[in-house]
């Protein structure tokens, strides 16, 4: 969240309510919020634009499957255009290959 005076302590407060820390952008960090926003951003257009979610547990689940997917597997174009680590796993096409944690 950025330290601009547009968001009242209100705000803060309705967030609490509802279970939300807010983080404040670093002092020093002037890109940071930009960073975030591209990252959340690309969640929402690759991950949750395309997919069905069922509950909280399934939105966990797809959620850190794609952050390890978006930090080892896709190419980083600013990293020398670095290969992925490893490659695709196959698709799931069976529910019960979805893990319980």
């Amino acid at each position: 969240m950025g330290r601009d005076g547009k968001f009242p302590e209100l705000f803060d407060t309705v967030l609490a309510d509802a279970g939300v820390q807010a983080v404040l952008t670093g002092v020093r960090v002037p890109r940071m919020n930009a960073v975030m926003e591209r990252w959340v951003l690309t969640c929402r257009r690759e991950l949750l634009d395309r997919t069905l979610i069922w509950n909280q547990r399934h939105l966990l689940h797809a959620l850190r499957e794609f952050e390890v997917f978006y930090n080892e597997h896709r190419p980083h174009r600013g990293i020398a255009n670095a290969r992925p680590l490893q490659p695709l796993p196959p698709p799931i096409s069976e529910p019960d290959q979805i893990s319980p944690t």
